[in-house]
């Protein structure tokens, strides 16, 4: 179960909130759908309580809030826009990615498949897949450590209508086993089909929280659809014959010869177009949304109800308006109407002279009350400081008398807000609103709504500081959070990095550059036996193997902020140890490969182009090697270090290529300097000290160590990745202290 409370993104420069105090309740077993148009805050929402987002407000998945759950993917399924990965890795190998991530068998990569209808598709290219087959495999990813709760970002966008009923069907199964499904959409009629409790937003704010059946019982119309080639026409007869009758029709005319008619049936209309010779082509009774404006399009409205004067007129302008969208409706005094309770708008007219009349508007025909203008929904917007301890609707404490009552009913003394009573005048419940202060409460729901917007109070004149001790505390913030570490980084890392050609690509073209460099240097001459070993000009700052091996360590975190397979669902990249050893140590196995495979391929050239006396292996061939093997190592963690801490593969590289163009030149100074003293003898010293006997040769072998390090390339490696590593671990210790 699902439970949002006070929901508010951070205020935005001259603009509205995109969310302001949401409140809502998604329960086990059920499928739940955020809906709204285009900028209401459905996405908004979902990245808030997913804490992808900065805002205030606090929601609880099964009790708990998402950053207290040790393991997030296996408690929450998230699908979030398109599928974050890299386009050449394969369906199949990103899914067992995945499953190393989460710590799931990678044999779950072909149960979900199969669920999802991909197993033909799982040697294809994410970056071949189509619309329908990318939303499957998000979808996929979502299921992949079986989660006990979905959170689908408009999963149903772009499919055709086979594959949406395909999705629906295992979301219902999905929930039917117990799960908990939260979706969104824009579309009424989707909603209705799919849903099991609909939560409307709109411009931000909480406009209604229903079940499905009052949702299609109040949101949605029957309708008749009409195409002729005579729309204009047709639709001036209906107009004039329904005002002549006193009936309330609405007429919507959309782009072409297409009508949407409310309040009238395909008979009537048949019969219309006959009696005036109207060619029709089509005349379908469908279920429409609540009228025009609803899909956020405008449309051109001829309503049967037009004002025309006179005070005969006043029941068909009443009509007209509550035909209309209800968030357009207003109350005779001008103010917006509070009657999102239900939402068709039915309810009293009232004419010019004063006196109510009654409703005859096709939309108050099914039976539902009339919401009566003077009536004030019930004041709700707080937010409980913990999860309720079982799966009842949220509490709300009452802010005067602390007692706490289900959303819906009454809070008791002090609660703000009044009762309708049987004459109709309002009565007080508890304590009344001061004079001098004009209160604005929050749209009502039904079926004991979730948290409706809190009271928003105007002060004009008289005592208004007597309410502000009511008013409920602001929601705790919301601070975005990175993404978990893997649960088995070695196997993640190295699935990530044979999951696609990149490395491979990499070390083909490096082993080719070095056997050429190799052949003109030794067509050259005057180039030392090491340096064409290693193909390594004097002109250059580091040899082909080192670029590579330092491309290669940039790529193994640059991908994860390019093609965030990590982070599609809690936010950045995770800096953690135990991903930054995987890495690293991955890095170094390829670096180190990589130099040997680079350094026998250019001995094995020069045999094969200069016989063997260009080939020989160097008499200090140990020092040389262990110099060789450093190099390449440490400009591979130099590429991780550096890309890990600036988010970017270029930056990695471009720290691997500082380190002999501006790091060097200072460690060289330094030792070339006549104040630095001769440290002969170290080893010696240092066994000393340790008070240990050294293996057979181990003087040697550290001897050969020092002599690397006190080189100029290998002491500023060395300084290099000793600043990137204490610059990663305080980018870590800052990011958990957020």
């Amino acid at each position: 179960m699902i439970q949002a409370f006070g929901l508010t993104s951070n205020p935005r420069k001259g603009l509205p909130l995109a969310l302001d105090d949401v409140s809502f309740e998604a329960r086990a077993g059920q499928v739940t759908v955020l809906l709204g148009a285009a900028g209401a805050g459905k996405t908004t929402a979902l990245r808030l309580m997913l804490e992808l987002q900065q805002g205030r407000g606090l929601t609880y998945f099964r009790g708990r809030p998402l950053h207290r759950i040790a393991h997030p993917s296996r408690e929450v399924g998230v699908l979030l826009g398109d599928v974050p990965g890299h386009p050449a890795r394969t369906v199949r190998g990103h899914l067992r990615m995945l499953c190393a991530a989460a710590g799931v068998p990678g044999r779950r990569a072909d149960e979900v498949l199969e669920a999802v209808g991909l197993v033909s598709l799982r040697d294809e290219r994410l970056g071949t897949l189509s619309r329908g087959m990318d939303r499957r495999l998000g979808l996929a990813c979502a299921l992949l450590a079986d989660p006990h709760t979905l959170v689908l970002d408009h999963p149903a966008d772009g499919l055709s209508e086979r594959e949406s009923r395909w999705l629906h069907g295992l979301l219902r199964a999905h929930a039917a086993q117990g799960g908990t499904v939260l979706s969104t959409t824009s579309d009424p009629k989707e909603a209705a089909r799919t849903a099991d409790r609909v939560v409307t937003l709109d411009q931000g704010r909480l406009a209604a929280d229903q079940e499905v059946a009052h949702f299609a019982r109040t949101r949605l119309r029957p309708r008749v659809a009409v195409r002729s080639p005579h729309a204009v026409r047709l639709a001036a007869l209906l107009t004039k014959e329904a005002r002549t009758a006193r009936r309330s029709v609405e007429v919507v005319q959309e782009d072409g010869n297409r009508l949407f008619v409310y309040g009238s049936s395909c008979a009537d209309i048949g019969e219309a177009a006959f009696r005036h010779r109207i060619l029709v082509h089509q005349l379908a009774d469908e279920v429409g949304d609540m009228g025009p404006g609803a899909d956020g399009r405008p449309a051109e409205l001829t309503s049967a109800g037009q004002e025309t004067g006179g005070s005969g007129d006043a029941p068909n302008r009443a009509d007209a308006r509550d035909a209309r969208d209800p968030r357009d409706a207003r109350d005779p005094r001008g103010g917006r109407d509070c009657h999102d309770a239900d939402p068709r708008g039915a309810r009293d007219s009232q004419a010019s002279d004063g006196v109510p009349r009654a409703d005859t508007s096709a939309a108050a025909a099914d039976g539902a009350p009339p919401d009566d203008p003077n009536a004030a929904s019930t004041p709700t917007g707080t937010r409980p400081p913990s999860p309720p301890a079982a799966p009842d609707p949220p509490a709300v404490p009452d802010p005067t008398a602390g007692a706490v009552a289900p959303v819906g009913e009454p809070t008791g003394p002090g609660a703000v807000g009044t009762g309708p009573t049987a004459a109709g005048t309002p009565e007080p419940v508890g304590q009344q609103t001061p004079p001098g202060v004009t209160e604005s409460v929050g749209q009502q729901t039904d079926d004991s709504t979730v948290g409706t917007a809190q009271p928003t109070r105007t002060p004009t004149k008289g005592p208004s500081r007597a309410l502000e001790g009511a008013l409920p505390a602001l929601p705790p913030p919301i601070a975005v959070r990175s993404a978990p570490s893997p649960l088995r980084p070695l196997r993640y890392e190295l699935r990530r990095a044979c999951g696609v050609s990149t490395g491979f690509v990499t070390g083909a073209v490096v082993l080719i550059v070095s056997a050429l460099t190799t052949l003109v240097l030794a067509r050259i001459g005057h180039t030392s036996q090491a340096r064409l070993l290693a193909a390594w000009p004097v002109q250059l700052p580091l040899p082909p193997a080192a670029l590579g091996a330092g491309l290669l360590g940039a790529l193994s975190f640059g991908d994860e902020f390019r093609h965030p397979a990590l982070a599609a669902d809690r936010g950045g990249v995770p800096r953690r140890l135990g991903l930054l050893t995987a890495k690293l140590l991955v890095s170094a196995l390829t670096a180190l490969s990589l130099a040997f495979l680079t350094a026998g391929c250019n001995a094995e050239v020069l045999y094969l182009f200069y016989g063997p006396e260009l080939a020989r292996v160097p008499a200090d061939w140990l020092h040389l090697s262990a110099s060789w093997l450093a190099l390449t190592f440490g400009c591979a963690c130099a590429g991780v270090l550096a890309a890990g801490v600036f988010r970017s593969t270029t930056a990695g590289l471009a720290a691997v290529v500082a380190v002999p163009v501006a790091v060097v030149p200072l460690v060289q100074k330094a030792v070339e300097s006549a104040s630095v003293r001769a440290a002969a003898g170290v080893s010696v010293r240092l066994r000393e000290v340790l008070l240990s006997q050294w293996p057979f040769g181990g003087d040697r072998y550290v001897a050969a160590a020092l002599r690397v390090l006190t080189q100029p390339v290998g002491g500023a490696l060395a300084l290099s990745l000793s600043g990137l590593l204490c610059a990663y671990l305080l980018t870590t210790l800052r990011s958990r202290v957020r």
